[in-house]
């Protein structure tokens, strides 16, 4: 899947989105404050011009004065909208909020109306800045990627270690990293190990301890001693960059409810331009004692309730409060659209290894039939393991940290079967039942009851025992799926490519009812495909992204669990979960379902405030500070019930 690249150090929203005639960057505590200093003096004169014309302290305050007094109260906040408004005619679009801001404060000086045609707009520009604070506050959990953006790597070259630019650092590089430095890249550790806090990677506060030639992610900061790595990745193939790359183009896709606003916004604005025409000229034909100075200000009043600003911001504000709660929470969404498409899920297919098991085998139990002690029977079979890279071998290499103090010799592996060697002079066969037979050793029949991976063992042809390898339920996998039946996903179903038995044995302590086992990326693609069959059907699947990049781009939701060092992940998925907790879908979902919820509430209150002020308004029952309300009050309500995102809690 192809992704269009981004400067990572350029968050700035989308101009359409934000509809605003600021930068939308954040600013320092100084540049910051300036923003507010044009707000500030229009408010300042226009309450000292109200004050004035109310108690007529100032006689000489009248005629072409007062007209230059709010002239200059009106300039500081309405010449940026009109600038907007006039570089948008150029460009073709006419019928902007900013035209109808322009329009509708002119057309208050022309009749007269200067304090309240100051007023529209200073209160508009208010709701600007406030809109401004909101999408940076929104953007706030995204941002604070940047600061584990990796600025230097002390890489080692000509005998010394150098500070560089760590895009400069190629794959295969040494890098040290010192106490409280951010990994400047992703690599391997060459260290014993190290303790890591991966917190703007995940989500999670808890430290990460890494054993030596463990994966090390950039960004991650350290914790405990100078260590060393070995890059794996460029710089701009780091985790840390593909993440950014991946979240702050996630508002580049809109979700339906996004794109159906800014569509109706400019079919709506056109026809509420000509409505004003209408309002300003018919009653002429209509009504007796028709005064063209008032239908012109019910016209102005029916402009600035019309404006759609609450809508075309909100909306999308509130798309973005979810993808930056879900980012706060270490669940990467690809767009607002999958924000929705969450929401609809109501059948869930998961793979077992990796997803609600930990994917990493473990001895469970160590069953001696020989003459040897238990600790002898160990260093023979782990003399024949430490020759091969198979995972199973490795969970037997754990049993004893440094290894078996015997030598294997003449190891060779039998394809399907396992392996044979000699150890202190004794033949060894260590595999599956089928290498026993092949060499008519008997295996005793209460191994065929086990349904784990099972190994086993024969001393001089004899059968010695077996040691019995399982993979563990990740601590959150049960509750996971209590909670899915609670948020009303009822239809799980489990499909994995181990063998059946497991599967069916992991699938029974989950109460998950569907499973299935034995099956390889093909036949789990073909079952997601017939459960789309049914249009009912919307169907989410969850994998590691890497066996399962199939089946997770034909699903309507693809979630990854641990994507987070996974290129097809990445690619493929539509959903990341970065803590590798397959409990976080479950939240993925509650903030969908709540992100969903504020944006119908928001389009709900600007609908129905907004056509009650336009009959009123229409009628000439309301004045321009009920449209201010209908128009800037909604706007930022609205914004007000979008920002409750962020103090949500999913838990």
């Amino acid at each position: 899947m192809k992704k269009k690249k981004v400067n990572l150090r350029d968050l700035k929203p989308n101009s359409e989105e934000q509809h605003s005639h600021d930068d939308g960057h954040d600013h320092g505590d100084g540049s910051a404050f300036k923003t507010y200093i044009p707000a500030i003096i229009s408010f300042v004169m226009l309450i000292i011009g109200i004050a004035v014309d109310y108690f007529d302290a100032i006689p000489q305050f009248e005629g072409w004065i007062r007209v230059v007094w709010y002239t200059l109260a009106y300039i500081p906040v309405g010449f940026p909208v009109i600038k907007e408004g006039w570089e948008s005619i150029k460009k073709g679009d006419f019928f902007t909020e900013f035209f109808l801001m322009s329009i509708a404060t002119i057309g208050a000086f022309v009749i007269g109306e200067y304090p309240e045609g100051v007023a529209v707009m200073l209160f508009y520009a208010v709701g600007e800045l406030f809109q401004n604070a909101a999408v940076n506050r929104a953007k706030g959990n995204i941002k604070a990627l940047l600061d584990v953006r990796p600025n230097e790597a002390l890489v080692y070259r000509d005998g010394d270690y150098i500070s560089v630019n760590p895009e400069t650092v190629e794959i295969g590089e040494k890098v040290q990293v010192r106490v409280g430095e951010k990994v400047p890249l992703d690599g391997i550790l060459l260290s014993n190990k190290g303790s890591f806090n991966t917190a703007a990677l995940t989500g999670e506060s808890k430290p990460d301890t890494i054993q030596r030639n463990e994966k090390v992610f950039a960004g991650s900061i350290n914790l405990d001693g100078v260590i060393e790595i070995e890059t794996t990745k460029e710089f701009k193939d780091s985790s840390i960059a593909r993440i950014l790359d991946m979240v702050q183009n996630a508002t580049a896709r809109k979700s339906k409810t996004e794109l159906f606003i800014r569509k109706f916004a400019r079919i709506y604005t056109p026809i509420v331009v000509f409505l004003a025409i209408g309002v300003t000229f018919l009653p002429y034909f209509f009504v007796e004692d028709y005064v063209f100075r008032d239908w012109l200000y019910r016209a102005l009043i029916f402009l600035v309730i019309s404006c759609p600003c609450a809508l075309v911001i909100s909306i999308p504000l509130g798309y973005f409060g979810g993808l930056g709660a879900a980012s706060k929470n270490g669940i990467l969404f690809k767009g607002a659209s999958f924000l929705d498409a969450m929401t609809k899920i109501n059948t869930l297919v998961m793979d077992k290894t990796g997803t609600v098991t930990k994917g990493v085998f473990k001895i469970k139990e160590v069953v001696n039939n020989s003459t040897f002690t238990n600790e002898e029977f160990m260093r023979y079979l782990m003399a024949i393991e430490e020759q091969s890279t198979h995972p199973i071998a490795k969970a037997i290499l754990e049993y004893k940290a440094e290894g078996s103090d015997l030598e294997a010799k003449d190891v060779s592996e039998i394809a399907g079967k396992g392996l044979s060697g000699v150890v202190n002079g004794k033949t060894i066969l260590v595999g599956n039942k089928a290498l026993m037979t092949a060499n008519t050793i008997k295996v005793p029949t209460d191994t065929e009851t086990i349904v784990e991976s099972i190994v086993l063992v024969a001393i001089e042809n004899n059968f010695a025992g077996y040691v019995v390898i399982a993979d563990e339920l990740k601590d959150d996998a049960k509750e996971t799926i209590t909670a899915l039946n609670k948020v009303g996903i009822k239809n799980i179903m489990m499909l994995s490519g181990d063998k059946d038995s497991i599967t069916q044995k992991v699938a029974s302590e989950l109460n998950i009812e569907n499973a299935k086992g034995g099956l390889l990326p093909e036949d789990k693609l073909s079952e997601v495909e017939a459960l789309k069959q049914n249009p009912k059907n919307k169907v989410a699947f969850i994998g590691d992204g890497i066996n399962d990049a199939p089946v997770l781009a034909a699903s309507d939701v693809g979630i990854a669990m641990g994507g987070l060092g996974s290129d097809v992940a990445i690619e493929t998925a539509d959903v990341i979960i970065q803590t590798d907790q397959p409990s976080k879908v479950v939240r993925a979902i509650k903030i969908g379902r709540s992100t969903r919820k504020i944006v119908w509430q928001n389009i709900g209150l600007a609908f129905g405030v907004k056509a009650i002020v336009l009959i009123l308004g229409a009628g000439g029952l309301a004045t321009m500070w009920e449209a201010v309300f209908a128009d800037v009050g909604v706007a930022f309500l609205a914004i007000l019930n979008a920002v409750r995102l962020q103090k949500m809690n999913w838990s």
